[in-house]
């Protein structure tokens, strides 16, 4: 069966042409949409649980073969924790969606967790087994999106459109970096993908499938500026639309400008985190010395999808720099709090709350922070004032990316169309309307645009 499938920074989905009509397969419980986080009790017990869902085989030989030091560390952790296989139903040991955010909050110095790890796709510098790595948290999400989608839907799914953002982590096509990253990507989920059991496997941009989705209700053709804020990158992308485009087999000369890089709502979080947040556990506090107070640490703290600065803020090194920075500060008890923050490895939490004060802010002048789980009482106010002016960098070059397909396609669009989570936001909004002027300014499904798009493109092209 065919599906397209949006492996996203923030939610994975897959959807079915079912009846002429688009159908969103159940992949978290009774949603259609998996938040993308993975919690394992033992790293290793991720690459366990791709080799156990490997059906036997080349591929399974070669997956052993490849990960034999890592399996044999896995039945070692097994071991030291009596527990079973890894896929046991009575003791499991992975746990990805909603589930994994359960089992992190509730023990969180505990195990592996890990959230949003398509925003890692394409990182530079990454030695072969962090490549690898990556390679087996991605296909552990997608083997177990996959097996649900299926017993939702009744059926074996084995070809897929899967959506991919211009750029993965560069900001420029004609940029070799940008390039090699996108290579490297793609390249990791097309290894992922086979691995989960898809026989067919082809990419589609995520501004133009969600661009896709919106051009079935159009009844003229239009010059669509497509704006998909998604929680890793935002994409955008200048496409001619409507019934004389629709039906073409080749659009390619219908997309006059395309722009994107990595910067999305999880750049927003982490901004508002830095801004409003860190305050709270010292970053803004005064050294006896009387000179600044070094805030590198700090940022590095809530700068979570960056491996070098997770990897930095985790280390020996920053606790014992911390335990003399508390020694140093006229507010030793806020550096304390980081401290224990570092320790619990509470850190994807507290971004965790910044974006759910950004998404309280959708609705509401001001969203109050519970900060329990680090000491009891501690509590901050965030106005959207304050949001504006902390994600005031990353939106500046996220309407920049906007300018740029404009100016790529040599014209201004007749509607501009707003997708994706972060869209939502009256400061996102505010932001393309101030940028563009006065062009109409539409809204699709923020979290379903790309994966009815996927679909629709993944019928077209394997029919």
């Amino acid at each position: 069966m065919i599906c397209g499938f949006d492996y996203g920074t923030s939610n994975c989905a897959m959807g079915v042409l079912d009846d002429q009509q688009i159908r969103l397969a159940q992949v978290d419980g009774d949603k259609s949409f998996m938040p993308s986080a993975l919690y394992a009790l033992g790293r290793e017990l991720i690459c366990e649980q791709v080799g156990l869902q490997l059906p036997a085989g080349t591929v399974r030989d070669e997956f052993v073969n490849d990960r034999r030091g890592q399996l044999a560390m896995a039945r070692r952790i097994l071991d030291e924790l009596d527990l079973g296989p890894a896929n046991s139903d009575d003791e499991p040991v992975m746990f990805v969606g909603q589930q994994a955010f359960g089992h992190y909050f509730a023990d969180p110095e505990e195990g592996y967790f890990v959230k949003s790890p398509k925003s890692y796709l394409g990182a530079s510098g990454l030695r072969p087994e962090f490549v690898g790595f990556f390679e087996d948290i991605v296909t552990a999400m997608m083997q177990t999106v996959k097996q649900r989608a299926e017993t939702s839907l009744g059926r074996e799914l084995t070809h897929t459109v899967i959506g991919r953002p211009v750029n993965f982590q560069g900001s420029l096509a004609t940029d070799s970096g940008a390039e090699q990253s996108n290579q490297q990507a793609l390249a990791i989920l097309t290894k992922a993908a086979k691995r989960s059991g898809f026989r067919e496997v082809e990419f589609q941009f995520e501004p133009i499938a969600a661009g896709l989705s919106f051009e079935r209700d159009l009844t003229e053709n239009k010059t669509v500026l497509v704006v998909d804020i998604g929680g890793g990158t935002t994409d955008c992308a200048m496409v001619r639309m409507g019934p004389d485009h629709r039906q073409l087999a080749d659009r390619s000369a219908d997309f006059l400008g395309h722009t994107g890089e990595r910067t999305g709502g999880n750049d927003l979080d982490i901004a508002l985190a830095g801004k409003q947040l860190m305050p709270l556990f010292g970053m803004t506090a005064d050294l006896k010395s009387g000179k600044p107070m070094p805030t590198k640490t700090f940022l590095d703290a809530v700068c979570t999808n960056d491996v070098s600065a997770l990897g930095r803020f985790a280390s020996l090194e920053t606790t014992l720099y911390l335990q003399q920075l508390q020694r140093d500060c006229l507010q030793p008890e806020l550096i304390a709090r980081l401290l224990k923050l570092q320790h619990n490895k509470q850190n994807q939490q507290l971004v965790r709350m910044a974006e759910n004060a950004k998404i309280a802010l959708s609705d509401s002048p001001q969203a109050r922070v519970e900060l329990e789980f680090v000491e009891a009482g501690l509590h901050t106010l965030i106005s959207g004032d304050q949001l504006r002016q902390a994600i005031e960098r990353p939106l500046q070059r996220i309407t920049e990316l906007m300018k740029e397909a404009v100016q790529q396609a040599g014209r201004a669009p007749d509607l501009v169309f707003v997708t994706g989570g972060s869209a939502r936001s009256p400061v996102i909004r505010e932001a393309v309307a101030r940028t563009l002027g006065d062009i109409p300014l539409l809204d699709g499904d923020h979290f379903g645009s790309v994966v009815s798009g996927l679909t629709e493109w993944a019928e077209r092209i394997y029919r």
